[in-house]
């Protein structure tokens, strides 16, 4: 998603025995000839997001989210089956957690190594003076920041190598975001999310492609889709991918 001037409010509307709660997004600026409806957007962690035009009324982004009600009741009650599936963790060996698309053992082991974080034959062992939920999982997170800065600074490289309209590789910043993968500034700078190194490359791929389409189509216009899908005709079913791993990347 691009950063976008936008005014953003938090409302909900009644739609049969459920409360729907949505953010309110409202343009700003007068957005181009195409992007005159309201959007609709649900994103992994459950939220709802309304982003309309300019001189839209609260009484017209909600009905604009009454016409899609349905839709967003099944993916809310789709969100809540997967969340019901997922285990806290507690940071213990054999629990398993995510490293580029793939399951990894979780070993933890009380010593005073160098290098506290090691990926091994099939295994992240963690190695800590005082290993307990609270360090193992700071190690993690640590780990999971510093293997982000290389891994997704080469895969936006390698990505923005195939894209005809890249001139040159935009800056890149790595920085956790609550409700979004990733975002385009107005002034051409990626941001990706570091959980997002969990994730199986082809899904990192795609997060980064709809940011750079960003760069040519500031809004998600018929011509960003259309950019969207010559640069990656399946890119939905890799989004559905990425959607359905959610819960799992983002468990903490």
């Amino acid at each position: 998603m691009t950063d976008i001037a936008t005014l953003e409010s938090t409302h909900s509307v009644q739609y049969g025995g459920r409360r729907l709660a949505f953010l309110w997004r409202q343009r700003t600026n007068r957005p181009p000839t195409g992007i005159r409806k309201a959007r609709i957007h649900v994103h992994p962690n459950g939220l709802v997001e309304v982003e309309t035009p300019p001189e839209t009324t609260l009484s017209e982004a909600k009905q604009a989210l009454l016409k899609r009600a349905q839709w967003v009741s099944k993916h809310l009650r789709d969100i809540e089956a997967r969340t019901a599936e997922v285990l806290e963790r507690e940071y213990v060996s054999g629990e398993t957690v995510f490293y580029l698309g793939r399951r990894y053992i979780l070993k933890v082991t009380q010593s005073n190594e160098q290098e506290p974080v090691k990926l091994l034959r099939g295994r992240i062992c963690i190695d800590l003076a005082s290993p307990n939920i609270k360090t193992v999982k700071a190690a993690l997170d640590s780990w999971y920041q510093n293997r982000a800065k290389i891994v997704l600074s080469r895969r936006l490289e390698s990505v923005a190598e195939r894209l005809p309209w890249i001139k040159e590789t935009p800056p890149l910043s790595i920085r956790p975001m609550k409700t979004q993968w990733g975002s385009c500034s107005p002034n051409g700078r990626i941001a990706l999310n570091p959980q997002l190194v969990k994730a199986p490359t082809r899904c990192i791929d795609y997060v980064i492609i709809h940011e750079l389409c960003h760069l040519i189509e500031h809004n998600h216009s018929v011509q960003f889709y259309q950019l969207l899908i010559r640069a990656m005709p399946d890119w939905e079913k890799v989004k559905a991918n990425l959607d359905g791993m959610s819960e799992l990347l983002l468990n903490e």
